[in-house]
C-alpha cells in the first residue's frame, strides 16, 4: 500500500495574488499601452491608476502604502520589477508579464482587462479593450482567451454560464480559482437592480478615460 501524500488538484490555480496586487499589476499592464511616454510608473502614478472611477470593477481607494506593499510583493513573486532610470527623482516600476509568461501584446491587453474589471464575456472585453488593442472581431478575443486558458499554468478560465445569459464569462486566475458562489450573488444583485450602475459607468467611461489619463500624466511630474 502506497504511503505517498495525495497530489494537489491539477486543475487548481497556483496563483494567489491579493486584491491590491491584482489591481496594481493590471494598472502596470494597462499603462504600458496607454501612457508609454511616462512608463514605467511611479508609486504616485500607480495610486492614481488604481483608484480611477472608470474602467475599474470594483472601484478601490488604495493608499500609497498599500500600493507600495503590493509592489514589493509583486517584485518578490517576479510579476514586477523596479526600474532605476538615470536622472529620475523617484523610483519607477514595470510589469514582467511578457517575460514571465511569453505573452504577446494582444494577450497582455486581455489579461489587463480581466485584472481591472473582473469576469467578462468576450464581447464585453472587445468593447472595452479598444484603447489597448483593436481586435477584428469577438472570435479573435475568444482565441486569445483560449490561449490564456491553455497556458501552463492557466492564466484564465471560462466560467459556467450564469442563468439568463447568452454568453459565458471569462475570469483571470491570478488570484486563484474564482469564487462561483460570490459571483452568483453579485449576478443576482445586478439583475435585481437592472445593472443600472454598470450601464451608467459604461456610458461615462469614454468621456472620463482621457481625463483620467491626463491627470495621471500630470502627476507623474509632480
Amino acid at each position: 500500500m502506497s504511503d505517498s501524500a495525495p497530489q494537489e488538484d491539477a486543475t487548481s490555480s497556483p496563483f494567489a495574488l491579493t486584491t491590491e496586487e491584482v489591481r496594481v499589476l493590471g494598472v502596470l499592464i494597462e499603462k504600458a499601452f496607454l501612457t508609454p511616454d511616462v512608463y514605467p510608473l511611479s508609486v504616485n502614478g500607480l495610486v492614481t491608476g488604481c483608484n480611477q472611477l472608470t474602467g475599474r470593477e470594483p472601484v478601490l481607494q488604495l493608499t500609497e502604502s498599500q500600493v507600495q506593499d503590493a509592489l514589493d510583493s509583486l517584485i518578490a513573486q517576479r510579476w514586477a520589477t523596479r526600474r532605476d532610470q538615470a536622472g529620475a527623482r523617484v523610483a519607477k516600476y514595470e510589469h514582467l508579464v511578457r517575460m514571465r509568461h511569453s505573452l504577446p501584446q494582444p494577450e497582455q491587453a486581455v489579461l489587463a482587462i480581466l485584472l481591472l474589471r473582473g469576469p467578462q464575456t468576450a464581447g464585453e472585453i472587445r468593447q472595452r479593450i479598444e484603447r489597448l488593442h483593436a481586435f477584428a472581431d469577438t472570435a479573435a478575443v475568444e482565441s486569445v482567451l483560449e490561449h490564456l486558458a491553455d497556458k501552463f499554468p492557466s492564466l484564465a478560465r471560462q466560467l459556467p454560464r450564469a442563468p439568463g445569459t447568452k454568453e459565458p464569462r471569462w475570469a483571470h486566475l491570478l488570484a486563484g480559482e474564482p469564487d462561483l458562489d460570490s459571483l452568483g450573488e453579485t449576478d443576482a444583485r445586478m439583475a435585481a437592480s437592472g445593472g443600472l450602475a454598470s450601464r451608467v459607468a459604461a456610458l461615462e467611461a469614454e468621456v472620463q478615460a482621457l481625463r483620467e489619463e491626463l491627470t495621471a500624466f500630470r502627476k507623474q511630474f509632480d
